[in-house]
């Protein structure tokens, strides 16, 4: 279990700065970032990954515990 969750949160850690530079992009300028749409969307898109997680296998975290072979 322990595994999977730290799987699960370097994925949604990714996830999550991705979604933000992606985000961060649609600017023409930095000043012109809207943060909040910037945080929620990463912030969302985080959970999505997380609950992604959840309902399928990691290959980074394998099933039982125990490393691969």
């Amino acid at each position: 279990m322990k595994d999977f969750v730290k799987a699960a949160a370097i994925r949604a850690v990714r996830t999550f700065a991705q979604a933000a530079v992606a985000a961060i992009g649609t600017s023409a300028l930095l000043s012109d970032v809207d943060w909040l749409a910037v945080l929620s969307v990463a912030a969302l898109s985080a959970i999505l990954s997380i609950l992604t997680s959840i309902i399928t296998d990691l290959p980074e975290a394998p099933k039982g515990g125990k490393p691969d072979e």
